[in-house]
C-alpha cells in the first residue's frame, strides 16, 4: 500500500473515530411542561428539580450510549391544556422527542390526543409522552396510546389501596368525598363510591362533593358541610392549594376527621399541615423518607443539602433511570426504538421491582399508605423542618394493587 493510501486510510480511520465520539456526547433533551407560574408552580417547580437531579445522576456516571448526556428543558404549561398543546409543538420544533409532565390529567389527555395525531402524520419526528403525575384511569385505559408511559399508578389502584384500609378499619366510617372537578377527582369519586359499596356496603358515603379546580379560596363552606355530615373520614385526592385550604379551613373549624388522601406528600403540603395533621392525614404513594430499607436515602439527603428541599416523590428518578436503560437497551434515541425497550420492561428500582406492563403501559410497582405523625422512632426523617413526617402503615406489593386494564394498543411495527 502506497503512503498517499495509507495516509488516507490513517484520515478516514481518525474521522470515524471523531465522528464517533461526537455521536457519543450528544446532548439528549427532554421536555418538562408543568405550571411553573399560579396557584400550582411550587408543585411544577419541585417536580422539575427532581427530575434534574435524576438527570445529573444519570449524567454523573456517564450518561447513556457510551457519553451522551441528558438535558432538561424546562416549559410553564400555567395549568392549561390549550398552552400545554402550543408548548407541544414548539418542543417538536425544536428537536426534542422526550416529554415529561407530573401533573394534570387535563393537560396528559390533551397531549396525548396532541402527539398520537403528530406521530400518525410524522412518524420520523415521534413523540413520548413520559408520566410521572397524571392519573385518570382512561389515560392508560380507553384513551391508552403506544406513546404513553405512566410512571404513577392511576386514581383506581390507589384508591383501591385506600378503600382496602378503611374497608379493615373497626366500627362503621362515615366518609366523605371532596375532590377537584376535572377528570382525576371525577374518577376519585367514581371508584371510591365503587369499591367501599363492594368491600363494606355498611360504609356510609355521607357526602361527595366536586369543586372547581384551583378556584376556591375560603373551603369553610364545604367544611361546615362534612362537619355537618357526621364524616370521620374524608377521602381527597386534592392537591396543591385546594387541599392545602380543605385542611387549613377544617382546623380553624375543629373538625375531628381522619384525611385520606392522594397528594399531601406533594410539596409545601407538609409545611401546610404541621402539627394539627399530626395522626390525622394517611397518604398513598410509591415512597417516602422513612420506607424499611430505604435505598433512596443517599440521594434524597443529597437532594436535600443541594436544593434545600424535600424529595417527596421517587418516580422522576424510576423514570429517568429507566429511559437511560431503554436508550441503551435499543442503542438509540430514536422514540419507536425506545418505546418498543419501555415495552414490558421489568426495571430493579429501589422499592423492589418496577414493571412497565406491555399490556397498557402502566407501571406496576409496590405502594404504601402511611401516617402523619411526630418525628422519632420509625420517622428518622420530618418532613420540610416540621418535627413531623410519614411512617408506614402498610406496604402493598405491585401485583397485589394491580387492576385489569381495557387498553387496546396499536404497537408500530
Amino acid at each position: 500500500m502506497n503512503r498517499a493510501l495509507r495516509c488516507i486510510n490513517c484520515f478516514l480511520a481518525l474521522f470515524a473515530v471523531v465522528v464517533a465520539s461526537a455521536a457519543a456526547a450528544d446532548t439528549i433533551k427532554i421536555a418538562h411542561i408543568d405550571p411553573l407560574s399560579g396557584p400550582f408552580a411550587l408543585i411544577g417547580e419541585s417536580a422539575s428539580r427532581m427530575i434534574q437531579a435524576s438527570i445529573d445522576e444519570v449524567n454523573a456516571k456517564g450518561g447513556v450510549l457510551g457519553g451522551s448526556r441528558f438535558e432538561l428543558v424546562n416549559f410553564d404549561s400555567k395549568g392549561s391544556p390549550q398552552d400545554a398543546v402550543l408548548i407541544l409543538k414548539q418542543i417538536i420544533d425544536a428537536d426534542i422527542r422526550f416529554v415529561s409532565i407530573y401533573s394534570g390529567s387535563h393537560i396528559a389527555h390533551a397531549l396525548i390526543e396532541s402527539i398520537n395525531k403528530h406521530n400518525g402524520r410524522n412518524p420520523e419526528q415521534a413523540v413520548l409522552l413520559l408520566n410521572i403525575g397524571a392519573q385518570d384511569p382512561s389515560l392508560t385505559n380507553e384513551k391508552c396510546s403506544f406513546w404513553h408511559f405512566r410512571w404513577e399508578a392511576h386514581t383506581d389502584m390507589r384508591v383501591k389501596a385506600l378503600t382496602d384500609f378503611i374497608a379493615r378499619q373497626k366500627g362503621v366510617p362515615k366518609v366523605y368525598l371532596i375532590n377537584q372537578d376535572y377528570s382525576f377527582g371525577q374518577a376519585i369519586s367514581r371508584a371510591a363510591k365503587e369499591m367501599l359499596a363492594a368491600k363494606r356496603p355498611d360504609i356510609k358515603i355521607v357526602g361527595d362533593d366536586l369543586h372547581p379546580l384551583g378556584k376556591v379560596k375560603d373551603f369553610g363552606t364545604y367544611v361546615a358541610k362534612i362537619k355537618a355530615s357526621g364524616a370521620d373520614v374524608v377521602l381527597t385526592g386534592n392537591w396543591g392549594p385546594d387541599l392545602s385550604l380543605l385542611i387549613k379551613a377544617g382546623r380553624e373549624t375543629g373538625l375531628d376527621v381522619v384525611y385520606y388522601t392522594l397528594n399531601s406528600h406533594n410539596a409545601g403540603m407538609a409545611a401546610a399541615i404541621g402539627k394539627s395533621g399530626a395522626d390525622q392525614i394517611r397518604q398513598v404513594f410509591t415512597w417516602h423518607a422513612n420506607i424499611a430499607d430505604n435505598k433512596l436515602e443517599r440521594f434524597a439527603n443529597d437532594y436535600r443539602k443541594r436544593f434545600n428541599d424535600d424529595l417527596w416523590l421517587n418516580l422522576p428518578k424510576l423514570q429517568i433511570d429507566m429511559l437511560a436503560k431503554a436508550i441503551n437497551s435499543a442503542q438509540s434515541t430514536d422514540p419507536v426504538k425506545v418505546a418498543k425497550a419501555l415495552h414490558g420492561m421489568r426495571f430493579q428500582g429501589e422499592t423492589g421491582e418496577a414493571w412497565m406492563r406491555p399490556d397498557d403501559h402502566q407501571l406496576i410497582v409496590a405502594q404504601y399508605i402511611a401516617t402523619f405523625t411526630k418525628a422519632g422512632g420509625a420517622v428518622k426523617y420530618d418532613a420540610e423542618g416540621t418535627g413531623y413526617g410519614w411512617k408506614t402503615d402498610v406496604r402493598i406489593e405491585g401485583k397485589n394493587n394491580a387492576l385489569p386494564t381495557t387498553c387496546k394498543m396499536e404497537i408500530p411495527k
